[in-house]
């Protein structure tokens, strides 16, 4: 049974930050790639930030460019996602997935098709 176990959710104010941390098998980081997506309620799951195993290349999607980053820490098997400057519409739950040996992950990182493994998810609130 393949285990990704995301945590560093919470209930912040707008503007505040808050880092999630997505821990994988050892297997995993020889993966093609991570990734996070989010998803409020009523809502469909929405792809937010990928990573790729080899040269670091990251992806995001535009209305968290410039606010979210995705890193890893292969030593500790640990995908991150650094939030900043949370708005409200930021609210949802937070969801790690990974591509293990995927020879089509570049074609389908922002979809989730592009992916195997799903975490059971953090959430994060933004309220004022």
């Amino acid at each position: 049974q393949v285990e990704l176990v995301e945590s560093g959710g919470g209930l912040v104010q707008p503007g505040e930050s808050l880092r999630l941390s997505c821990t994988a098998p050892e297997s995993f980081f020889r993966a093609n790639g991570m990734g996070w997506y989010r998803q409020a309620p009523g809502t469909e799951r929405q792809f937010v930030a990928a990573m790729w195993s080899s040269g670091g290349k990251t992806r995001y999607a535009g209305s968290v460019k410039d606010r979210f980053t995705i890193s890893r820490d292969n030593a500790k098997n640990t995908v991150f996602l650094q939030v900043n400057s949370l708005k409200f519409e930021d609210t949802a739950v937070y969801y790690c997935a990974a591509a293990p040996n995927r020879a089509d992950f570049n074609g389908y990182y922002y979809e989730q098709r592009g992916y195997d493994y799903w975490g059971q998810g953090t959430q994060v609130t933004v309220s004022s």
